[in-house]
């Protein structure tokens, strides 16, 4: 029986049927949450404010952003593909926060915690814009981080990599036999990391007994990155 870590907490949870969407909302749901499973688009400007605002009061909001991530050799890559990954990867990203703070702050508490990749910690070929667009989504929760901690308002990322999820590593992708070589090969842990494994940390990460972590970014990928 889980826990009811995050009981009667109101999370809002963007694209939840994407990336760790699904699975975030299962495991919150079963700590006792109240979620609120968004899949609205947020390409548009004001769709991150109206989302918001349309969840009302919130205890926690989970960024959680996907797309196919471009494979072009840097010397290929396009205008349109560059600016294409930013507006689906980063541009939502201060817009979201900047609609959900002044209710956290008014209130004296609140949590923003992204789902964001290790490609961003790690040099990968071929991945130059979408590891750039990564990046610059945990430049900006470790600056929001250090600076609304003082609000009681904890923002903080997990960046993760072979990771279970219907996004980048879904059942077929895992069932190739050259794909289970290259997790031998590559990921210490020589598997993916379990969908729910990495849910239950971020459920922990939106509980109470995660208030001492601001701004910080934590890898979720097996040990890839120490590699």
């Amino acid at each position: 029986m889980p826990s009811s870590i995050l009981q009667g907490k109101r999370i809002l949870i963007t694209q939840a049927d994407a990336f760790m969407g699904p699975v975030l909302c299962e495991v919150f749901a079963e700590h006792g949450a109240v979620v609120n499973a968004n899949t609205q688009s947020l390409i548009h400007a004001e769709a991150p404010a109206d989302v918001v605002a349309a969840a009302g009061t919130i205890d926690v909001l989970v960024i959680n952003l996907a797309m196919p991530a471009p494979s072009t050799l840097a010397a290929d890559v396009s205008e349109a593909e560059w600016q294409n990954t930013f507006t689906a990867l980063v541009d939502p990203l201060p817009r979201l926060v900047r609609a959900a703070l002044p209710q956290m702050i008014k209130r004296g508490g609140g949590k923003i915690l992204l789902m964001g990749s290790a490609s961003a910690l790690r040099g990968m070929k071929r991945a130059s814009t979408y590891s750039a667009a990564r990046g610059a989504q945990l430049a900006y929760v470790q600056s929001v981080g250090v600076e609304v901690a003082p609000h009681n308002v904890q923002v903080n990322a997990i960046a993760q990599n072979f990771v279970e999820n219907p996004t980048y590593f879904p059942p077929e992708i895992e069932a190739n036999p050259k794909f289970q070589e290259r997790l031998k090969r590559e990921v210490p842990l020589g598997r993916l990391v379990g969908a729910r494994e990495d849910a239950e940390f971020a459920a922990y990460l939106c509980s109470e007994a995660a208030n001492c972590f601001v701004g910080q970014v934590f890898p979720v990928c097996g040990g890839w990155v120490a590699r």
